[in-house]
């Protein structure tokens, strides 16, 4: 069904789009704005009862919407090996990548069984393995990969010598580290792209703010109730107060990646004020994402924390 705020999306039909975190929030919206647009979607999940329902609730949207369901956790490297190799056995191009799923600010230091920084594992490092794994399927399809940042990304830095925040852990800080770390992978994916001659478009998009369960309760990620920011967000929301909605805040992603006018390399996110809600315009890139020798480097550490290699 139409929502109020819109924009204009190229039919298509044909295409193949791979949206991560796609069973709730902005990224069902994100999947079920493709899915209008005709596109194959492929949803990846890691509850199978969550993934179903949020495919029925595309189909009653978009009657006939085809939809392949796949088992994914970002935060297991094998998960995200085992998820590739089924992708790839299919051998069919994908078209479309948006990597949009992520976890923030668990309010204790918990590691992955990877050993990894939960936040770092999830929003960043899964994701790379999961691009460098699906890089032959992206090449044949000439992909355009588009990459969820956050507000939160603006400031901060990537802690170079202590990735996994093993020393004074604070969550909202190794949020943005973990954004920031995305972000210049996004960047990076271009610049080899454009060197080796992929075909790829890599850019990167943010939200604004909406309310989605990245702040809600998690009792699985140690927070029992919901914080006072996602009531605060919530409640705004629905009063269209500065802040999004999951409809709203989704469009962003959905225009840099399947905009002619949209980039490789460039930042999109809504247009209101503060950035906070709107329609999708091009927006200055953050200040921590802008060195290419940050975003090298943060390619090279993945490789060495992923084991995944990806030729120059």
């Amino acid at each position: 069904m139409p929502h109020a705020l819109d924009i204009p999306v190229p039919d298509l039909s044909g295409a193949r789009a791979l949206v991560t975190g796609a069973s709730d929030g902005v990224g069902f919206e994100i999947a079920a704005r493709l899915a209008r647009a005709g596109a194959q979607l492929v949803m990846p999940v890691r509850s199978e009862a969550k993934g179903a329902a949020a495919a029925d609730r595309i189909r009653e949207r978009v009657p006939g919407a085809r939809i392949h369901l796949g088992a994914l956790d970002l935060a297991s490297l094998d998960s995200v090996e085992g998820f590739a190799d089924a992708l790839l056995a299919q051998g069919e191009p994908i078209d479309i990548l948006i990597a949009n799923a992520g976890v923030m600010d668990p309010p204790t230091r918990q590691l992955t069984v990877d050993g990894n920084e939960l936040q770092f594992a999830t929003n960043h490092l899964g994701h790379f393995a999961l691009v460098g794994r699906l890089l032959p399927l992206l090449r044949a399809g000439r992909g355009h990969v588009t990459t969820q940042v956050s507000v939160a990304a603006s400031r901060g830095e990537v802690r170079w010598d202590d990735v996994n925040w093993e020393r004074d852990y604070d969550p909202m800080k190794a949020y943005r580290s973990s954004k920031i770390a995305v972000g210049l992978f996004a960047r990076e994916l271009q610049r080899r792209s454009d060197a080796a001659g992929w075909g790829l478009r890599s850019n990167l998009s943010h939200p604004g703010i909406t309310p989605t369960n990245l702040l809600s309760a998690q009792p699985g990620m140690g927070r029992s109730e919901d914080t006072t920011a996602v009531k605060a967000i919530r409640w705004m929301s629905r009063r269209r107060i500065l802040v999004g909605t999951p409809a709203s805040a989704a469009l962003s992603a959905v225009h840099a990646a399947t905009s002619p006018q949209a980039q490789g390399g460039r930042l999109y996110g809504p247009k209101g004020l503060g950035h906070l809600g709107g329609l999708p315009a091009e927006q200055s890139l953050y200040a921590p994402l802008r060195s290419a020798s940050d975003a090298t480097r943060v390619w090279e550490l993945s490789e060495q924390l992923t084991g995944i290699h990806v030729p120059v």
